[in-house]
């Protein structure tokens, strides 16, 4: 007999030892609002490395900003209000600006009274720490390169009436860094520097468009250019890449359309005295398509070569006034037809008729007959169902199609259309390819499986030629130019090709490669998914691939290939990302040092990977029992910033500036101020399909060995690789958070699951149960006191699995799905589509609709085994769900309703899929937890759990005003 049940291994344990610390009171929901942390995720280091400035305070409450020096850990500390800040440093590291916002109660009350926030602007000389603020600061920006300047955009002066001619504009101020000279230029809306930060563009839009223009201003010599006046807006300034040129929309209004009609404006050679204006009509019907404009919704941009600008076009829609004329014309052209008919035929008959008074009266014909009802019509040969039609209805009116203008001859070319929708640009910009979905967008529509054809674009004429068709776009469509414009990497059926794109000629280029590059973790209803690519290496000669573990160098043209990574598939280790740490870099530049993130598969340990600079072999620089993040490398020195956390530390950032990343100094220590978690476990078992799998089971604050403790099991799908993440105290939009749990003596055990084709709830249960079980072999988890939660994807399978098993004492279902039969042909409000995708190509992992796989859908539905429930349960499914239909919850809450099994449903009108609005987090985190608390510690329960309670009543936690 196979023993399926008992924990196979236990790995190592990353924890404190509680034992030698003061007891701690648990974390409180009240407590949230005051819990003090620091943000690392925006820790900003200045570009040469020497200074970190980064913010912390509470989660609800004045924060301050800390600039520190790397070297001596010398540090400033400023309030700033009760609003994070962008931290920007010029490019020579010696200044710093950051905003300053109202306290939090006034931002709140502002926010309720709906007045302005307004914001100070700091500017703080690194050298002596000398200040200067701006009030009512709106926008600011250092020059770039040079950095010399900051312009600093004041909040416009809201008039007490606006219309169409009201000015956008406001002050702006230029202040020099090294003099502290400010020049003040008045009604700009709209400014940029250039990359060197010598010029700076412009616009400005004045109160009656009076002097309404764009300018150039040289801020070596303060020379300031008019490029163009007009009474018009001007918008969407847009710098090219080396700051030599740039581009920008002009609008105004015409009394026959809805939106303004857009005129294009390119300036280049902008050193000259006069600089070259080029403007391109926005509705000239001889060169761009009849019925459309230039769009507003994208910004245009300069060719490489300044030959052409690119932008994008799209319809445009006529007044209703315009549409009315022009439906009046209509009918009265076809009253008038009819009605000469009708009179000839007359005229043939008795000459005695009296002719009617007018043609309308003859005809039955009436302008108001032609009026059209308020009704939809759902039609079967529909590629996008009505309901995704209307939901996607704002995007689509922001669709453009990509075009351009041949400046010197003067040309326009459409380079895209409604079915080829968007043009990826090569490097060189001479060439480009598109997907057409069209022809498979019905069936994809139905069943989820993408594909495309595949075309090449010539920029200059617009013609197309078919590449590549039928590509299958759900294994993978992560394809790309070559540096050299030459090749595309594409997937397809499992290998990896590079196409000719003057050819058209595919070369296979991993067939030689001893590996394959099919993902074996993916388990969706998905033919052979990529494990993925990293892209071109800058040269152009190889691409960076990855298999399920190891990292391989291969020939573009498939000819040789280098394994970069030493055999990591007997190791289980694997990259999980690439470290972009030169983001001036369009690809990976193998002439210098390249750096990846690195996790092992069996103990969840994480750390960085150096590839060092012309090498072939990757060196794993460390594994540790933390998270470890990727590098951040300052552009102007040999320094690397990292952050680590676990369990039981919160973020804490590395500085090292050794690229091998020796002896890193703390720069931010662990900010949390009591243990939430006392470590995790890793936990190995069987599941009951025999695969091995993993639980993270993370210990309660005040754990000591020997003694079990209440567990809530959380489920979704893969989750252990976050094993040794930090859980941050929160109001959480989903109900459970696992620092509050793990806080209030509580362990948390979180699966892998690993599903089956047709049996995603039974898969749940067959790699869920015995993982509980394995958690329980240890000791730390005490059986008798187990529930389980999960929201969405994990409500379901909490709702399916408590009618398979009587092993939770208690259940919270978040916005679950409990009939898949029904769910499968409802509608993804959120995208106005069809579910029937979701079931067949992803999620629900089933691979056709009911009516020939009636057995599956039926048994891995929780309403059909509704009967067998005996576990308590929360149903949270909101009124405004458009993820999963509110019905389903309705649907089984009823049902257990009837069976009369213990089932309270909370739903929080208004709310979609997830909560948004604090009080509702508040209202459901309390409940959950109160729930859990009276079956799993025998406290008392909730009124509201016992004897009902009238209509959305708060708990008395809130009732207390606590929060």
């Amino acid at each position: 007999m196979r023993y399926h049940l008992l924990a196979l291994f236990i790995s190592q344990l990353t924890w404190l030892v509680p034992h030698a610390q003061e007891k701690q009171s648990p974390l409180t929901w009240q407590d949230i609002p005051n819990w003090k942390y620091i943000r690392t995720n925006d820790a900003t280091p200045s570009p040469d490395g020497k200074w970190l400035a980064y913010v912390s305070g509470p989660t609800q409450g004045d924060l301050t900003l800390t600039v520190k020096n790397t070297g001596n850990n010398r540090q400033y500390q400023y309030a700033i209000g009760g609003q994070i800040t962008p931290i920007r440093f010029n490019e020579h590291s010696s200044f710093i600006a950051f905003y300053q916002s109202p306290d939090h109660k006034t931002i709140k009350a502002n926010q309720k009274s709906k007045k302005p926030i307004r914001k100070k602007l700091h500017l703080v000389s690194l050298k002596d720490t000398a200040s200067t603020v701006f009030n009512n600061v709106q926008k600011f920006d250092f020059s770039n390169e040079q950095g010399g300047w900051i312009g600093l955009r004041f909040e416009p002066i809201v008039p007490a009436q606006k219309n169409d001619t009201t000015g956008r504009g406001s002050d702006l101020l230029l202040y020099n860094l090294a003099n502290k000279q400010q020049f003040n230029i008045g009604s700009v809306h709209d400014y940029a520097f250039n990359k060197n930060g010598t010029l700076l563009a412009y616009t400005v839009d004045a109160a009656g468009q009076n002097g309404n223009g764009v300018f150039l201003l040289n801020l070596t010599n303060g020379l300031t250019t008019l490029l163009q006046n007009d009474a018009a807006t001007f918008s969407k300034l847009n710098w090219n890449k080396e700051g030599t040129a740039f581009s920008l929309l002009k609008s105004k209004k015409d009394k026959a359309y809805t939106t303004p009609i857009y005129t294009l404006i390119g300036v280049k050679n902008v050193l000259a005295t006069n600089p070259e204006v080029y403007s391109y009509s926005g509705l000239d019907e001889q060169q761009i398509t009849a019925g459309y404009g230039i769009s507003e919704n994208t910004a245009p941009y300069w060719s490489k070569d300044l030959s052409r600008i690119f932008f994008g076009i799209a319809k445009l829609e006529k007044t209703k006034a315009e549409r009315e004329k022009a439906q009046d014309a209509k009918v009265d052209s076809l009253v008038q037809k009819t009605a000469n008919l009708t009179d000839s035929v007359q005229a043939r008959q008795d000459s005695t008729n009296v002719k009617t008074a007018n043609a309308s009266q003859k005809t039955g014909v009436n302008k108001k007959d032609l009026e059209k009802p308020d009704m939809t019509i759902w039609n079967w040969q529909d590629k996008r169902l009505q309901s995704s039609q209307r939901t996607q209805l704002e995007r689509d009116k922001k669709f453009n199609i990509m075009s351009l203008w041949e400046i010197g001859n003067n040309k326009f070319v459409s380079l895209a259309d409604s079915n080829l929708k968007s043009i990826s640009l090569a490097p060189n910009q001479k060439i480009g390819y598109g997907l057409d979905f069209s022809p498979y967008e019905f069936t994809s529509s139905l069943d989820g499986q993408r594909f495309a054809d595949v075309y090449l674009v010539d920029i200059a004429s617009g013609t197309r030629k078919l590449a590549i068709e039928k590509l299958y776009l759900n294994a993978s469509f992560s394809s790309s130019f070559s540096p050299k414009s030459s090749h595309i990497l594409y997937y397809s059926n499992g290998d990896y090709y590079v196409l000719d794109v003057h050819t058209l000629a595919k070369t296979n280029i991993t067939k030689l490669i001893p590996s394959t590059f099919i993902d074996k973790n993916e388990d969706h209803n998905v033919s052979k998914p990529a494990t993925g690519t990293y892209g071109w290496t800058q040269d152009g000669r190889f691409v960076i691939l990855k298999d399920n573990y190891d990292l391989w160098k291969v020939a573009y043209d498939g000819k040789s290939h280098i394994q970069l990574t030493d055999d990591w598939k007997d190791r289980k280790l694997l990259t999980t990302s690439y470290n972009n740490t030169y983001p001036d870099d369009d690809e990976i530049d193998l002439a210098k040092d390249q750096y990846f993130t690195v996790i092992d598969e069996n103990t969840k340990q994480t750390g960085i990977a150096l590839l060092p600079a012309k090498s072939n072999k990757i060196q794993v620089l460390g594994l540790e029992d933390a998270y470890v993040s990727p590098i951040n490398k300052v552009k102007h020195a040999a320094a690397y910033f990292f952050t680590k956390q676990s369990p039981t530390v919160s973020p804490e950032l590395y500085m090292s500036n050794d690229k091998m990343l020796k002896t890193p100094i703390k720069l931010i220590a662990d900010s949390a101020k009591q243990l939430l978690s006392a470590g995790s476990k890793l936990i190995s078992y069987v599941s009951d399909h025999g695969d091995t799998l993993q639980a993270v089971l993370y210990l309660p604050a005040d754990y000591v060995e020997g003694k079990a403790y209440p567990t809530i099991t959380y489920i979704y799908e893969r989750l252990t690789n976050n094993k040794n993440s930090y859980s941050l105290p929160a109001y959480p939009g989903g109900g459970f958070n696992r620092a509050m749990y793990t806080s209030n003596g509580y362990a948390v055990l979180m699966p892998d699951i690993k599903y089956k084709l047709n049996d995603p709830g039974m898969s749940a249960v067959a790699c869920v149960v015995p993982a509980v079980k394995a958690a329980v072999a240890t000791g730390i988890v005490d059986e008798k006191n187990v529930a389980i939660h999960g929201h969405s994807w994990g409500g379901y399978q909490t709702s399916f699995l408590i009618t398979q098993t009587n092993i939770f004492k208690a259940a919270v279902a978040g916005a679950p799905l409990t009939n898949m039969i029904s769910m499968y042909s409802l509608i993804y409000w959120n995208s106005g589509s069809t579910n029937q995708s979701i079931f067949e190509s992803s999620q629900g992992r089933l691979t056709t609709g009911y009516w020939d796989n009636w057995d599956a859908y039926a048994r891995n539905s929780p309403i059909f085994h509704i009967k067998n429930v005996q576990t308590p349960l929360i149903i949270m499914h909101n009124d405004k769900d458009g993820a999963v239909d509110y019905t389903q919850g309705i649907e089984y809450f009823n049902g257990l309703r009837r069976l009369n099994k213990p089932v309270v449903m909370l739903t929080y009108n208004g709310e979609n899929h997830g909560l948004a609005k604090e009080v509702n987090q508040k209202d459901y985190a309390v409940r959950m937890m109160e729930y859990f608390d009276h079956y799993l510690k025998g406290k008392e329960a909730p009124d509201w759990w016992s004897k009902g309670i009238d209509f959305m009543a708060l708990p008395k936690h809130l009732e207390d005003r606590a929060f």
